[in-house]
């Protein structure tokens, strides 16, 4: 079987890291890869170390025969590069198990095997904090052909996180700015300001993530991180949306729902350039698998050809992509849009599964690797947007970062 590996241009040093971070699939028929905690399907890819926690990694194979799937796992430091950690260091078990969880379709046009794994469970179970990369690989196979990316928690550290506004570059406009706290007063760090590395996301997003922040100062047993222009974001916009539910019925903002030998198809309706905010209740990029019938929604939901449709004169000096966790956050080729000279619009077909999408448009420069809002979506300041802050800790003569503090913060605008 072919193997299709993503593979795109590494312009500037902080940006490998967050290509290595990502979670995405590497061949075509594997679709729906996700990775959740405890069971929440809106859950930060962040498990407390210990206790009864768990993460869950599960992706659908549309070969819909079965296929002996192993997987392998790599603790990794704050760069998400590999550590120096021998195997028998962070986990108890051995790599190369097999993925035994798997159930087919049923009722499904689209034929496919539902895949899942747990961790921990009866053969591997983590031993120390810090972020992790599971492989999955075709049995005998030396390439992965999907990577599922998690981070596991020892909290040492408090977090308080601010958002606002009023920002060191615009006063409510079109940008948002992070400050936070990190306090260690009950937890030993020699030199926090070195030792302490914050990592600070929006959205879950990787591909505009900071990293290499220093404290603006220090107080008693505390860093504080404010006034730093690294910490200020695009607002963006709500993130649009869709669901299918129906083979039939064209749910919301589904403009039809057909039949075309062998499967089926829907056509959301074709969006526009955002030239003001949108209020919205949305997820912030995510999505839920689900389906009208409320029967088993990992094998019985139905995969829909889906069509996108962005009526925008063509942007010129780089590529606009679908982006989402549909995307799994990935801004490669497989979610480049192509641009219809004759129906002056970006268009772009994926297969997806019956659920409730969030999802935008993202702009990338040629040149560059970081997705812009501005072009399609716009970028306001009531937008309501997730932040999370990582704290890292590499003590002084150790083998490996830490994850001693995560937090989250939804900034709500003037909602």
């Amino acid at each position: 079987m072919m193997k299709i590996l993503s593979i795109f241009a590494l312009l500037f040093a902080w940006t490998t890291s967050a290509l290595a971070q990502e979670s995405g699939v590497y061949i075509d028929n594997l679709k729906s890869l996700r990775v959740e905690v405890n069971g929440a399907w809106d859950s930060e890819p962040v498990v407390n170390l210990g206790g009864r926690n768990w993460v869950e990694i599960s992706f659908d194979d549309l070969q819909h025969t079965y296929v002996r799937y192993t997987y392998t796992i790599t603790h990794c430091n704050a760069d998400w590069e590999q550590s120096e950690l021998m195997e028998s260091d962070y986990m108890d078990g051995f790599n190369g198990m097999r993925i035994e969880d798997y159930t087919p379709s049923t009722s499904t046009a689209m034929l496919y095997n539902h895949y899942s794994l747990k961790i921990p469970n009866d053969d591997v179970k983590l031993k120390v904090s810090g972020n992790y990369k599971l492989q999955i690989f075709e049995d005998g196979d030396d390439e992965p052909v999907a990577q599922a990316c998690f981070s596991v928690l020892e909290p040492r550290v408090g977090i308080e996180i601010s958002v606002s506004s009023n920002t060191d570059i615009d006063t409510y406009n079109s940008h948002q700015q992070v400050s936070f706290d990190v306090n260690y007063s009950t937890y030993t760090v020699m030199h926090p300001e070195t030792e302490l590395l914050p990592v600070v996301v929006q959205n879950r997003r990787w591909d505009n993530h900071v990293e290499g922040l220093k404290p603006t100062y220090l107080k008693t047993n505390t860093l504080v991180f404010n006034h730093n222009r690294n910490l200020i974001f695009p607002a963006g916009n709500e993130y649009r949306r869709f669901e299918v539910l129906d083979d039939h019925v064209p749910t919301m903002r589904i403009d039809a729902m057909r039949y075309e030998d062998p499967y089926y198809h829907a056509f959301v309706m074709t969006d526009e350039q955002r030239v003001n905010y949108i209020f919205d209740k949305d997820q912030n990029g995510r999505y839920y698998v689900r389906n009208a019938n409320d029967v088993d929604s990992e094998s019985e939901s139905e995969y829909y050809i889906t069509h996108f449709r962005l009526a925008i004169p063509q942007i010129p000096g780089g590529n606009l992509y679908l982006h989402g966790d549909l995307t799994n956050g990935r801004l490669v080729d497989e979610y480049k849009m192509e641009y219809n000279l004759l129906e002056h619009e970006y268009e772009i077909t994926l297969p997806l599964k019956q659920g409730s999408y969030n999802y935008q448009y993202l702009f990338v420069q040629d040149g560059e690797s970081v997705g812009q809002t501005a072009a399609c979506e716009g970028n306001f300041y009531q937008t309501e947007n997730e932040y999370g802050v990582y704290i890292y800790h590499r003590p002084f003569g150790d083998r490996y970062d830490h994850l001693v503090g995560y937090n989250k913060v939804k900034y709500l605008g003037n909602k």
